[in-house]
């Protein structure tokens, strides 16, 4: 009986190990401190699947949200949470006048939109954020670790971008030093 739960954690150890491999493969998290500012930097890098451009093509409304987290380590007990933010971008295809309309919320504000013909410039929305302000450094430690954790996943679910999952996580380490 004790063998059959060491392969049985064994194969999870496994499973585990490929997600965060797969992971480290299609999200890239750069953390950037500037001005008094913690910012985020994020791409997805595994959006090229046909099943994606034939649901924007469809005109499905896509949209990719990523939940942010900014959180202290804290060795030998959970890590605290220092900010959070829920960014959300989409794509609203027409393909009457074949435009794309995008928005990027932050936490329900609209921040920014575009109209464009361009599908290059319609993916990139989708899947990259740069420079998003996460939070204050006054609200870090000096000479802490930290890390920003994000959990990307996008909709309609029916046409996953990731393959098998239809979310995917990733982290980016950096310790505060001011």
């Amino acid at each position: 009986m004790k063998s059959r739960w060491k392969i049985v954690g064994l194969v999870v150890a496994v499973c585990a190990a490929g997600v965060l491999l797969r992971a480290a493969e299609t999200l890239r998290i750069q953390p950037l401190i500037h001005e008094g500012q913690v910012f985020v930097s994020v791409e997805v890098t595994d959006l090229n699947t046909e099943e994606v451009r034939e649901v924007i093509a469809s005109g499905l409304r896509t949209t990719f949200t990523y939940d942010v987290e900014v959180r202290m380590v804290v060795p030998t007990w959970v890590d605290r949470t220092i900010a959070t933010a829920v960014i959300t971008t989409s794509d609203q295809y027409d393909n009457l006048t074949r435009q794309h309309r995008l928005s990027r919320t932050v936490d329900g504000r609209v921040e920014a939109s575009l109209n464009t013909e361009d599908e290059t410039v319609a993916r990139r929305w989708l899947t990259t954020l740069s420079r998003v302000p996460l939070c204050e450094t006054s609200k870090l430690d000096p000479n802490r670790d930290y890390y920003i954790r994000i959990n990307a996943r996008e909709r309609p679910r029916g046409a996953s971008i990731f393959g098998w999952a239809a979310t995917i996580t990733g982290q980016a380490k950096f310790t505060f030093i001011p």
